[in-house]
C-alpha cells in the first residue's frame, strides 16, 4: 500500500525542458559551440549536471563550471515562472491527498528557488513538505531524502518516489523505496527503460495503482 510519495520537480512537475535546452544552447553559442536538438538533450542529460555539460560539448577551460552555473541559473529561475505545470499534476496530488497519501516534492533544485517556484504556481500548500538543496549546482538530493525519512519515521515499503531520470531511480534506489518513471521530462524513454521500472507518460499514473486495493 502506497502512504508516502516523493515527487522530483524539473521535467516532472514542472515542464522545463524547452527553457533548459533554450538556455544550454546559448551557453554552447557564447563559446562558439554548435547547438544540440531536443533530442540530443534527452540523450545526454545526466547528473551531476557538469557531466551533461561536458556532454554537450561545454569547455570549462574556456569558463568554469561555478560560472556556468551561476549564469545558468540566473536566466533560469526568472523564466522558469513563465513555464507550465504539467496539466495534471495539481489533479493528480489533490487525488493522492483526498485517498489519505503524504505527497512531498524532492528536487535537486536551491531550496530558495524551489520556494518560489512553488509559491508561484500556488502549488507550495498541496504538499506535505518541500525539499531542495543548499546549492545552485544540481549535485543530488539523497542525503537530504534519506535524512527527512529517518527523521519522520517513513515505512519504506508504503514509500515510492516519481521523477524523470535515471538519477532518479538511483535515488530511489539509495532511498530504498519503489521508483515510478514519467517519459515526459529530461530523459527520453528508451533511456528509462534500463531501470526496468514502470514508467507513466506523467505522474497521474500513479492513481492507477490504487485501483489494486480498497486504501479505505
Amino acid at each position: 500500500m502506497i502512504k508516502n510519495v516523493f515527487l522530483d520537480f524539473n521535467g516532472t512537475i514542472i515542464d522545463d525542458l524547452d527553457l533548459c535546452l533554450k538556455l544550454l544552447n546559448k551557453l554552447l553559442l557564447s563559446q562558439n559551440k554548435k547547438e544540440i536538438s531536443l533530442e540530443r538533450y534527452r540523450e545526454i542529460f545526466t547528473f551531476p549536471i557538469i557531466k551533461y555539460y561536458e556532454a554537450a560539448g561545454i569547455d570549462f577551460s574556456i569558463e568554469p563550471f561555478d560560472s556556468l552555473a551561476i549564469k545558468f541559473i540566473k536566466e533560469y529561475q526568472p523564466a522558469s515562472l513563465k513555464c507550465s505545470l504539467f496539466p495534471c499534476v495539481i489533479d493528480t496530488v489533490k487525488c493522492l491527498k483526498e485517498k489519505g497519501v503524504r505527497v512531498f516534492i524532492l528536487s535537486a533544485s536551491e531550496k530558495n528557488n524551489l520556494l518560489e517556484q512553488c509559491k508561484h504556481f500556488k502549488i507550495d500548500s498541496y504538499f506535505d513538505d518541500i525539499l531542495g538543496i543548499d546549492n545552485i549546482h544540481a549535485g543530488g538530493k539523497i542525503d537530504i531524502a534519506k535524512r527527512f525519512i529517518e527523521q519522520n519515521s517513513l515505512n519504506l515499503s508504503e514509500t515510492v518516489f516519481i521523477g524523470d531520470t535515471l538519477h532518479d531511480y538511483e535515488v530511489a534506489l539509495a532511498m530504498g523505496v519503489s521508483c515510478r518513471l514519467v517519459s515526459c521530462g529530461h530523459q527520453s524513454i528508451e533511456r528509462l527503460k534500463k531501470a526496468n521500472v514502470p514508467i507513466y507518460s506523467d505522474i497521474s499514473g500513479i492513481l492507477k495503482e490504487f485501483d489494486k486495493y480498497d486504501i479505505n
